[in-house]
C-alpha cells in the first residue's frame, strides 16, 4: 500500500488536466511507445501517470526498484539523459537498466518544483532506436516539465494555504475575543486565494488553448501521415504512381504543419519561462542579424529593407530578436504578389505619448518602434483580434499557424510595453511598439 504522501503526489499530477495530452504529444511526435511522469525519492520510484502503447505493464501507482532505473541518476544529478540507440551508445550500451527493461531509446528530464526541490521525472522509452538528441525534442521535454512543475507547485501551495488557514481558524476561534482576528485572517487569505485563482485561470485559459492544439491540430497531420503512408505502401514501393506521388506530397505538407506548430508552441511558451535579463543592446545589430537569418525567405522575393538608425534599448535580447524575426518574417510571408515588397523599420523617443496611443501613460517617456510593409495587409476590423492565440487571418495556402503575433504581444508585455496593429487590405500593415524608457 502506498503511503499518504505518495497518494497525494499522484492525485496532484492527476489534477493537472493537460498532462495526458502532453504524454500523447510526446509519443506522437517522437515515435516512443511509452511515456510517464514518475515520483522519485531517494528510496522510491512510483508512477504518477502513464501512457503505455507497448504493454510495458506499468499503471498509475505501480513501483519499480529505484536502483534499476536511470531516474535515480537524474535525482542525484538533475540533468536530462537522452539515448538514441543503446547498442551504439558508448556510455549506456553495457548499462544494467536497458538490459532489464529491454529498451533501445530513452529520454528523461527532471521535474523541479519552483522552490528548487526535486519531484521526479518526465520520461519515455521504446524498444526501437529513435532520434531524440535533436534540439527541438529536448526543448519540448523541458517545456512540458516546466508546465507540470508550474501547476504542481500551484496545487501544492494552495493545499498548504488551506491547511494553514484551517489551523489558524481552529486556534483563534477558541475564545470570543479572538474571533475578530480570525475573520481578518480569513478575509486576507481569501483575497490572496482569489488573486491566485485569477492568475491560475488566466494560465488555464492558455493551457486550454494549448490542450486544444495538442489534441486536435497536432494529431490531424499525424493521422494524415499514417493514412497516406498506407496508400504508398499498398500501391507501390519501388516506382511511385501519380496517385502515390500525390499522397506523398500530402504527407510532406502535413508533416511540415505539425513541425511548424510544435516550433511555434515552444517559442510561445519560452517567452514566458525565459529568465528576464535586461541588457542595453544596439537594435540595428539585432535587426541586421534577423534579416540575415531570413535571407533564405527573402532571396526569392524582390525586397527592399529600409532600416533607420534605431539606437539602443534595454531589452531581453533573445526575446527581442524573436519579436523582430516574427514581424519581419510576417511581412515576407504576406508580400503582395504584384509589387516590390518594402519593409521599413524606424524608431523614435516620444513624450506625451497619450496623444499617440490612448493606452500609454502621459508622464512616461517611450521608445517607439515601428515595423511596416506594403504587402497584402489586413482588414482594420481585425486590428485587435490579430494578436489572439492561433488567430491566422491568411490560411490558404498555409503560411501561418496564428501564433507568431501572439508571441510578439507577449514579448512586448514582458518589456512592460504596448503594441498596436494597423492594416489596410491590399495596401500593407504597420505594427507600432511602445516600451517605457527607464
Amino acid at each position: 500500500m502506498l503511503e499518504e504522501n505518495f497518494k497525494k503526489d499522484i492525485i496532484n499530477i492527476e489534477n493537472i488536466s493537460i498532462v495526458p495530452t502532453l504524454l500523447n504529444v510526446i509519443c506522437q511526435t517522437t515515435g516512443m511507445g511509452f511515456a510517464a511522469v514518475a515520483r522519485v525519492t531517494d528510496e522510491r520510484w512510483i508512477t504518477c501517470t502513464v501512457l503505455d502503447n507497448l504493454q510495458f505493464g506499468l499503471k498509475t501507482g505501480d513501483e519499480l526498484e529505484l536502483k534499476t532505473t536511470l531516474c535515480d541518476d537524474i535525482r542525484k544529478n538533475p540533468k536530462s539523459i537522452i539515448i538514441d540507440n543503446v547498442s551504439e551508445d558508448a556510455q549506456y550500451h553495457d548499462h544494467h537498466t536497458p538490459e532489464i527493461y529491454k529498451f533501445q531509446s530513452y529520454i528523461s528530464v527532471p521535474i523541479i518544483r519552483r522552490d528548487g526541490s526535486f519531484f521526479g521525472t518526465l520520461c519515455a522509452i521504446d524498444p526501437k532506436p529513435n532520434q531524440l538528441k535533436e534540439f527541438k525534442v529536448g526543448e519540448m521535454f523541458n517545456l512540458f516539465a516546466e508546465l507540470i512543475s508550474f501547476h504542481l507547485t500551484a496545487i501544492e501551495k494552495e493545499a498548504e494555504n488551506e491547511i494553514v488557514l484551517n489551523e489558524k481558524t481552529s486556534l483563534l476561534e477558541k475564545t470570543q475575543g479572538e474571533k475578530k482576528e480570525v475573520e481578518k485572517l480569513k478575509s486576507d487569505a481569501e483575497k490572496k486565494l482569489i488573486e491566485k485563482n485569477i492568475s491560475l485561470e488566466k494560465m488555464n485559459s492558455e493551457l486550454e488553448a494549448f490542450n486544444y492544439i495538442s489534441s486536435h491540430d497536432l494529431q490531424e497531420p499525424l493521422r494524415k501521415i499514417q493514412l497516406f503512408t498506407d496508400v504508398i505502401e499498398r500501391d507501390e514501393t519501388q516506382n511511385l504512381s501519380e496517385k502515390s506521388k500525390m499522397a506523398f506530397q500530402k504527407i510532406k505538407t502535413s508533416a511540415f504543419r505539425m513541425q511548424h506548430l510544435i516550433n511555434d508552441l515552444l517559442s510561445y511558451s519560452k517567452t514566458k519561462f525565459d529568465e528576464r535579463k535586461f541588457e542595453l543592446k544596439d537594435l540595428n545589430i539585432i535587426t541586421n542579424d534577423v534579416i540575415e537569418d531570413l535571407k533564405e525567405e527573402s532571396q526569392n522575393k524582390n525586397v527592399i529593407f529600409k532600416i533607420n538608425e534605431l539606437g539602443k534599448l534595454s531589452v531581453i535580447e533573445f526575446q527581442f530578436r524573436q519579436l523582430l524575426y516574427n514581424l519581419i518574417g510576417n511581412s515576407l510571408k504576406f508580400a503582395h504578389p504584384e509589387r516590390k515588397l518594402t519593409i521599413t523599420v524606424t524608431s523614435e523617443i516620444i513624450e506625451n505619448a497619450q496623444s499617440v496611443y490612448d493606452r500609454l501613460s502621459p508622464d512616461v517617456k517611450y521608445f517607439h518602434l515601428t515595423v511596416s510593409d506594403n504587402g497584402i495587409g489586413f482588414d482594420p476590423e481585425y486590428s485587435d483580434k490579430i494578436f489572439g492565440l492561433f488567430q491566422a487571418l491568411h490560411t490558404k495556402p498555409l503560411k501561418s499557424t496564428g501564433i507568431g503575433l501572439t508571441i510578439v504581444k507577449r514579448i512586448v508585455e514582458n518589456h512592460h510595453g504596448f503594441i498596436k496593429a494597423e492594416g489596410v487590405l491590399n495596401e500593407g500593415a504597420k505594427f507600432e511598439i511602445f516600451i517605457p524608457v527607464e
